[in-house]
């Protein structure tokens, strides 16, 4: 599957060594083409990861572009690494299927300013690997590594000119933590014990074993709520393989919903900073709420990061990101981050001298429900007439599939980016009026209601 996401697959069907190498020698050419001498490479902790990184970077050197290798990091690693490294880099590789069950992987393009390739230079770009006209370079690249990235992230993070370090050390939070098993071994547990806080860990192991499934949405965080409860921590933290994505467990050991990642930091930067706030269509009314808290409004974008991103620098955000609990800080670089979210949300609790649940209380209250379909064959477009008819009065978006929404009330229809299905979102002041969007999106889609 490709898309603005990069490239996925399952490991050994749709994803071999061979693509990989293919794929990568045309992103040497690429970033050679536009002037770039190195490219980073980096990996989460997946167990396909190192085979790849070696056909990754066999294609790389061919392509005649030098690497910085920066082993297993957090995808928002890698992006701030290409964006800072001494000398510039042309772009960077990461292999990783972030939220993806164990049997995927991917490779994701990053461009010459840590952010990944937008729809017109990904579509370039594939354009060439379709073309099969990349040969060997003339000059052979060579092969460096570097094991301060993290550390640097580490110091940007914690740099923010406005951050009240004080503030959240003063609190000594106590914070559970699940890693599961991937990359945010690397980075979360100093990230928290530099914030001052006391860390009940989880699955550190960084070794691709996941333990649950990945994608850390509230069905998949039972483990870390009953940590929160026997530990009696402030909070539960949660984060996916690649670290660009968090999700908060509340002191009662209760998920709350990605959504609240990003409408708690749109609260700790709005205090600080005035702009423009930025998210995806599938995100939730929560962060509106937020952004208007503070006399700001949301402007939405297709789903995807680069979509988002691209929309957040055209716009000159002060905060965006979507709502799977992704939050990117234009301050410390254009890319989601979870240690980025987490800082946020322990700033907020700090100067706020509140708990997540009561926070979360003091919020306007939505339910969304989600459904997945496989994905029909021939074009969406009927589905979406019949979608509209369905909801006359509502205001159409277009932008990505299509998103109908109402005055407190929305549901969006639009085939993933990630997975071979179709994607149904609906949000409402209720679970039935959000259950009840979602049937309509089902009969929309053919598919009888259970």
């Amino acid at each position: 599957m490709r898309s603005v996401s990069g490239l996925r697959g399952i490991v050994g069907e749709d994803l071999v060594p061979a693509v990989v190498t293919r794929y990568a020698a045309a992103f040497g050419a690429f970033v050679a083409a536009r002037g770039g001498r190195a490219v980073a490479l980096a990996r989460d902790s997946r167990q396909s990861g190192p085979a790849f990184v070696a056909a990754a970077a066999e294609g790389l050197l061919a392509s005649g572009v030098d690497i910085v290798d920066l082993g297993m990091v957090p995808t928002p690693t890698a992006q701030l690494a290409v964006e800072t490294f001494e000398g510039g880099l042309g772009g960077g590789i990461v292999v990783t299927a972030s939220h993806n069950p164990v049997e995927w992987n991917a490779l994701k393009f990053v461009g010459p300013g840590g952010r990944f390739l937008g729809k017109v230079d990904a579509e370039a770009f594939f354009a060439l690997v379709d073309g099969g006209s990349v040969r060997p370079a003339a000059r052979a690249g060579v092969r460096r590594k570097d094991e301060g990235a993290v550390a640097r992230h580490l110091e940007r993070v914690l740099g923010l000119p406005w951050l009240d370090l004080a503030a959240v050390r003063a609190r000594r939070f106590r914070v559970a933590l699940d890693c599961v098993r991937g990359a945010g071994a690397t980075i979360m547990p100093a990230l928290l014990e530099r914030l001052g806080c006391e860390v009940r860990a989880i699955h550190l192991e960084p070794d691709g074993r996941f333990p649950r499934e990945p994608e850390p949405i509230p069905e998949h965080l039972g483990e870390l709520g009953a940590l929160v409860r026997e530990s009696r921590s402030d909070l539960g933290i949660a984060v996916d393989p690649d670290v660009d994505r968090l999700a908060l467990v509340d002191e009662t050991g209760r998920p709350i919903g990605e959504d609240y990642t990003l409408a708690f930091a749109v609260h700790a930067v709005l205090a600080h900073r005035r702009g423009p706030v930025v998210t995806n269509l599938s995100t939730s009314l929560v962060v509106d709420d937020a952004a208007r808290a503070h006399g700001g409004m949301v402007e939405r974008a297709p789903v995807g990061e680069a979509n988002v991103v691209e929309r957040m620098a055209a716009r000159r955000a002060v905060i965006g990101g979507e709502g799977n609990g992704g939050v990117i800080l234009p301050e410390v670089h254009l890319g989601r981050d979870a240690p980025v979210a987490a800082t946020l949300a322990l700033t907020l609790l700090a100067t706020r001298g509140a708990t997540v649940s009561a926070l979360v209380d003091a919020s306007p209250r939505y339910t969304i429900v989600k459904a997945k379909l496989a994905r029909p064959a021939g074009s969406l477009e009927p589905c979406y007439a019949a979608l509209s008819a369905a909801l006359a009065g509502a205001t159409a978006d277009r932008q990505d599939g299509l998103r109908l929404a109402l005055a407190d009330r929305w549901v969006h229809v639009r085939p993933s980016g990630t997975e071979p299905v179709v994607r149904i979102i609906a949000e409402g002041p209720t679970k039935e009026a959000a259950e009840a969007l979602v049937e309509r999106g089902r009969v929309a889609l053919g598919e009888s209601g259970r």
